[in-house]
């Protein structure tokens, strides 16, 4: 089974409809009415709804890191700077997680994007 992805407010629509288009199951905070929430609400949310959180935002890092140092759990976060990525190749990294990795897995992970540089 799949990933499915929760992504934040300030993942681009092209990266959303670039996965769609490739079978990948993704809900937005937009989408989910949950774009007012605090990052850490919006985490959680992720989590109950059994998804992984993509985010270009810095505060979900330390969101994440605090609750691995505190034994809490999570769904998983996948983080990218929006600015040493380009569209096209989060579209492909996220195709790829989600088709290797299972939802346990991605737990309490933090993973980093690019996953490879193409230099």
């Amino acid at each position: 089974m799949a990933l499915a992805y929760y992504f934040d407010v300030h993942i681009p629509r092209a990266i959303k409809n670039g996965l769609l288009l490739k079978g990948i199951d993704v809900l937005t905070s937009q989408d989910d009415d949950t774009s007012l929430l605090s990052d850490f609400e919006i985490l959680k949310r992720a989590t109950e709804k059994n998804r992984v959180m993509v985010s270009f935002d810095d505060d979900l890092l330390s969101i994440a890191a605090n609750l691995i140092s505190k034994g809490d759990k999570f769904g998983g976060l996948i983080y990218a700077h929006p600015m040493r990525i380009t569209i096209g190749k989060c579209v492909k990294d996220l195709e790829l997680i989600a088709l290797s990795l299972l939802p346990d897995e991605m737990k309490n992970q933090i993973i980093f994007l690019p996953l490879k540089s193409d230099v």
